[in-house]
């Protein structure tokens, strides 16, 4: 799910909106809205944004706030390191390799760390020759905030700052 989707999910939940409705009010498909929902389509034009602040009346902060939830809501990202260093074209693939095994931040609190999700999966070391040249291994990130501010411990010769 992107960040528009789960917004736009939760202003048609707190109003009673079903996807239908909402989809004959602005003249999309319900299939369409439910794929941006879901982020199995790309990030929704300023056009469709500006008429989802009208149909929910959202105004100033919360308008501005929807439109740049749909900035963030492309779910096929390329990240493109041509011309950068070896650590950051290293640190752009080490993400691309975990982020899909991240949990929401606060998720693995407690018991549940271990339990088969939130990372249990991630706990041994890559294959031999699979990690960046030089750098040590180090447990991947269980959170998107943890991967956040440890980025550097992933780069080769750096350390947390």
């Amino acid at each position: 799910m992107t960040p528009f989707g789960a917004r736009l999910r939760v202003l048609r939940a707190d109003r009673g909106v079903t996807l239908k409705h909402l989809a004959e009010a602005l003249q999309v498909s319900a299939a369409y809205l439910s794929a941006l929902e879901h982020g199995k389509r790309g990030a929704p034009s300023a056009g469709l944004v500006h008429q989802v602040n009208e149909f929910f009346g959202l105004i100033w902060d919360d308008a501005d706030d929807l439109s740049r939830l749909a900035r963030l809501s492309n779910p096929r990202v390329t990240v493109n390191t041509a011309g950068l260093t070896p650590e950051q074209t290293a640190l752009a693939n080490r993400l691309a390799q975990v982020i899909h095994r991240l949990s929401p931040a606060g998720q693995c609190r407690g018991a549940a760390r271990g339990a088969g999700h939130c990372g249990a999966a991630i706990e041994a070391p890559p294959a031999s020759g699979s990690a960046v040249a030089g750098t040590p291994w180090r447990r991947p990130p269980r959170t998107l905030s943890e991967a956040l501010s440890g980025a550097m411990s992933v780069i080769p010769g750096e350390g947390r700052r």
